[in-house]
């Protein structure tokens, strides 16, 4: 049986955030967040889902929202997420889509997956296949990954999960109306090596080959957007199985990613204008 989570104080709140004491008491006065609970004595408790709801406000700030803006977006109802790729978009509006042709994100999903199993220690990996026979093509390359991950889990229509094991490829079954039957997306999260790219199938009036289907595509290396996707993944792995998770632990990272580097940021703009003038060789 899992035991319930201790209430936090207002200094293991600040630690867990990085908020400090002082900001987080202003933010309680000035617009009602968070709000704790009162243990004797009157001192301050808060639940784990006030780290999420900081977090959130921490990450509406970095993207350009006031304070006030930040607190009511976190404080509202939220939308569980049901599309990777949206999500990211949503908190990193300054990512760039391009279309890539499926040739091309496949080439770029093999190059992840290669460097995240030669370099990375102890990655959570997520994969996106849209239907069942184009998971099959990947099996093996992703059962390999899963063996070292803290977790790997994949998701597909009409997928046949297996039981939940450490060290084996986890499954996911999507439904008929998810979002996901339209995406493609790998996320390696992991400190030492993070990628993430998610694409969404462009439609078109009638059916193509195979090799001339288009995706509108996002790719970062940026630690804190991997993160965003990660979490969202999770997120939608625990609405469609909620046992994915190894032995019930929470897998995912609690804690803020630090940002990319100036350096990083320069040398993803050059790969990006790279890849915009590899694809446009193609057509």
């Amino acid at each position: 049986m899992q035991s319930t989570p201790s209430p936090l104080t207002i200094g293991d709140l600040a630690a867990r955030t990085g908020v400090p004491i002082a900001t987080i008491r202003s933010w309680e006065s000035r617009y009602g967040f968070p709000s704790p609970s009162r243990a004797g004595g009157g001192h301050r408790r808060y639940a784990e889902g006030d780290v999420a709801a900081v977090e959130e406000v921490l990450a509406h700030r970095r993207a350009g929202l006031s304070l006030e803006a930040a607190v009511r977006r976190a404080t509202t109802t939220p939308v569980r997420p049901r599309s990777v790729f949206a999500e990211v978009r949503r908190h990193h509006p300054e990512l760039a889509p391009r279309v890539l042709s499926k040739t091309t994100l496949g080439a770029l999903s093999h190059a992840i997956e290669d460097e995240c199993c030669a370099r990375a220690a102890v990655p959570l990996l997520f994969g996106g296949f849209q239907r069942e026979e184009f998971l099959r093509h990947s099996q093996a390359r992703w059962s390999e990954l899963a063996r070292t991950a803290r977790a790997a889990v994949t998701f597909a229509h009409s997928a046949s999960p297996a039981p939940v094991t450490g060290g084996v490829l986890t499954e996911v079954r999507l439904p008929d109306d998810a979002a996901l039957n339209r995406e493609w997306f790998v996320v390696c999260d992991a400190t030492d090596l993070p990628a993430f790219l998610a694409a969404v199938e462009l439609p078109r009036e009638r059916p193509v080959p195979d090799a001339q289907r288009e995706f509108e595509a996002l790719w970062s290396v940026d630690p804190q957007v991997v993160r965003v996707a990660s979490r969202a993944a999770a997120a939608i792995a625990d609405d469609y199985r909620p046992d994915w998770r190894p032995d019930g632990r929470a897998v995912t990272e609690a804690d803020d990613a630090a940002p990319a580097s100036s350096d990083l940021a320069r040398a993803s703009a050059l790969f990006d204008r790279m890849l915009g003038y590899v694809e446009a060789t193609r057509r």
